[in-house]
């Protein structure tokens, strides 16, 4: 069975390794179920998020859209996700040469495009280290917004979801401007505004580049009214800085601190020397620390309940009870419905894309007391949901 080779989920899933990832607990013992009555206390207890307090909770969080179903960061995606029992949609922005937003879930569109297949593109093809990390491909600050959208989206991870290619080519590259066009348009045929979640992708990279990304972002939420903390979206990085800068930038959103592997510092942190890692981070003292720029955390999943040398769920860390102790809530990510993906206990067959017992999995991570959380299969986490506020 294949797990993420980094928690991160900004990685390319390789298609052999099987991880037994998450074995470290953070402190021991369970923590007791949410209780159905609990779901206003969590969000709109918390004095930061304003209307984050009419979302249901847990939070089913459509990740990437629905990217179990469609190619990611694409219309096609994100509207089935809406359609589909997502509360909120998420982006990742990324920048392009001359300076545009866009969504792809990395800068590196070797994977979630057709770039490939472009001649005129091919001596754009290169090797650059982003986070540390090398990679080849192509980029989106290599190209300009006119050149990117004559490319058109495809499935990520063909491998593991080979009726996913079905919608190659169908749509092309959305601009996050065009996302809040239509998220705008979603809202007036719904009669509620949509909820986005969005995530500065490498700000520390791209300031350096000089295609800073918290001013740009800043200046399209501020035109289509979403800045403040009734602003319907949620702000999101794995660089602390970034969220710190986009406070100082004035926008009052919800923001949530993501958190990779324990022992892996943030990117800003390595820049700056900081030797503060997540296992820092999530500490009482840590989380203390976020709740002075953000309202929330996004950690692996594995960080909620860890995983054995088997990769069978153990028991709950601390974390949930620790952060909602500092005043934040928790998004973790990423729930899928794949064998591939599932904690050991709920694969189901041999084949490692069929689906799994998707439903036994989520019933264990909200019962931790989890805020919402991350999904590519968004109508499954929706009933997953009303399963568990049953009872």
């Amino acid at each position: 069975m294949q797990q993420e080779q980094r928690p991160g989920r900004r990685t390319v899933l390789g298609a052999a390794a099987a991880l037994g990832a998450g074995a470290v607990a953070l402190g021991g013992g369970a923590v007791p179920a949410m209780a159905a009555g609990r779901e206003t206390d969590l969000t709109a207890g918390r004095g930061h998020g304003g209307s984050r307090g009419d979302l249901p909770v847990p939070t089913v969080i459509g990740h990437r859209g629905a990217c179990g179903y469609r190619p990611e960061h694409t219309f096609g995606s994100y509207e089935y996700a809406l359609a589909n029992g997502a509360d909120v949609i998420e982006q990742d922005v990324v920048p392009t040469k001359d300076g545009h937003l866009v969504c792809r879930h990395e800068n590196d569109i070797t994977a979630t495009t057709d770039v490939a297949d472009h001649p005129e593109f091919a001596s754009r093809k290169t090797t650059k280290t982003v986070d540390g990390e090398k990679h080849t491909g192509w980029f989106t600050e290599d190209f300009t917004l006119a050149e990117l959208k004559t490319l058109r989206a495809k499935e990520r991870i063909p491998g593991n979801r080979q009726h996913n290619t079905l919608y190659d080519g169908r749509w092309d590259v959305p601009t996050f401007e065009e996302v809040l066009k239509w998220a705008d348009e979603q809202g007036r045929k719904r009669g509620r505004r949509i909820w986005l979640h969005v995530e500065t992708k490498h700000p520390t990279y791209f300031r350096k580049i000089g295609l800073g990304l918290e001013e740009r972002l800043a200046k399209l939420l501020r035109r289509y009214g979403r800045s403040g903390r009734n602003g319907y979206t949620f702000l999101q990085s794995f660089e602390p800085s970034s969220l710190q800068r986009l406070g100082r930038l004035g926008l009052d959103c919800p923001k949530i601190l993501l958190l990779d592997d324990l022992p892996t510092r943030p990117w800003d942190f390595v820049e700056a020397n900081d030797p503060r890692t997540v296992a820092d981070l999530i500490t009482p003292k840590g989380l203390t620390w976020v709740s002075g720029f953000a309202q929330g955390i996004g950690p692996w999943v594995n960080q909620i309940i860890p995983r054995d040398k088997n990769d069978r769920l153990t028991k709950p860390t601390t974390l949930v009870r620790d952060a909602h102790a500092a005043g934040l809530i928790l998004h973790p990510y990423t729930m899928r419905n794949e064998n591939s993906f599932l904690p050991a206990d709920f694969r189901r067959g041999t084949d490692p894309n069929a689906y799994g017992d998707a439903f036994g999995a989520f019933k264990a991570y909200f019962a931790t007391g989890i805020d919402g959380i991350f999904s590519d299969n968004c109508d499954t986490a929706a009933m997953a949901r009303a399963d568990f506020l049953k009872h």
